[in-house]
């Protein structure tokens, strides 16, 4: 029995081990990278995947003190923060409204909001333009506070939809019988029930947010103003020059607490997404 045992664990690791060594490469190949020294990066004789000469933070340094990273950082992060709270505000309700929602109208509520998050950046970037001039946010962080719920708010919805069914009518109705308005049974009896699929919409939003290219790129010029997944690439890449191990360490900073994120909250997430597609 336990030779048995130890062969089915020696198989689940077999299996799993070039699945795990696939998805760490590119954090091992950031570490490298970033802290290798600028002739050992271009020098084609020297071995891609060691330090064949000292190691060196110049590219961290530069990085700091020579750009306006930890602006970018900062940047980021209220974009997130601030498109989290607005996501939640009108998700929760929406999701919780359209989920009591019986036969077709709801379920046919619930698949046009999703729709409406399929719709390419490319194809809304243009009209989307228009208001944010007209509004006057050009260059300003404003305007991804604004444009970046138009995608957050529908997925979240539908994926809260999807979970707040799993949550049985009835301990919505016995708190209902017990005094509770509605408002007060969804927020004393339902959410705690549903955190998991709301860390699922928390974290899903900030990935969203901080990987977020094409509107970020339409509507900030200025550098001091751009989030990360726009600095580092324009910023860090002038004309056919590269700074590979800047743009290397940039990739890494913020990839690591995203990363301790996941997995410290993964069995929640999992939970949040599966749960989220009952709907």
């Amino acid at each position: 029995m336990a030779s048995r045992s130890a062969r089915e664990k020696g198989l689940s690791y077999a299996v799993v081990a070039p699945f795990a060594i696939l998805l760490a490469f590119p954090f091992l190949w950031m570490i490298i990278t970033t802290f290798k020294q600028t002739n050992d990066l271009y020098n084609l004789d020297n071995v891609p995947f060691l330090f064949n000469d000292p190691p060196t933070t110049e590219h961290a340094r530069f990085l700091l003190f020579d750009t306006d990273y930890v602006r970018w950082l900062w940047n980021t992060g209220f974009v997130g923060i601030v498109v989290v709270a607005l996501t939640l505000l009108l998700a929760v309700p929406a999701g919780y409204s359209l989920a009591r929602l019986t036969g077709r109208v709801g379920q046919g509520l619930g698949v046009g909001i999703f729709l409406t998050y399929l719709v390419p950046p490319t194809l809304l970037f243009i009209p989307l333009s228009r208001v944010i001039a007209n509004l006057g946010l050009q260059d300003s962080l404003w305007s991804l506070v604004l444009v970046y719920p138009s995608f957050t708010i529908p997925f979240s919805t539908w994926l809260l939809m999807g979970f707040f069914r799993t949550v049985g009518r009835d301990v919505e109705e016995a708190a209902l019988v017990d005094g509770c308005t509605r408002f007060q049974a969804m927020w004393r009896v339902i959410l705690p029930l549903s955190v998991p699929g709301i860390l699922t919409v928390v974290i899903f939003t900030f990935s969203l947010t901080m990987n977020e290219f094409v509107y970020a790129l339409t509507f900030i010029t200025s550098s001091a103003e751009k989030t990360i997944s726009v600095g580092v690439p324009t910023d860090l890449i002038r004309g056919d020059v590269f700074f590979w191990g800047s743009l290397m360490a940039g990739a890494l900073i913020p990839s690591i607490p995203l990363a301790l994120l996941y997995n410290a909250f993964l069995d929640r997430f999992i939970k949040g997404f599966t749960g989220g597609t009952v709907g």
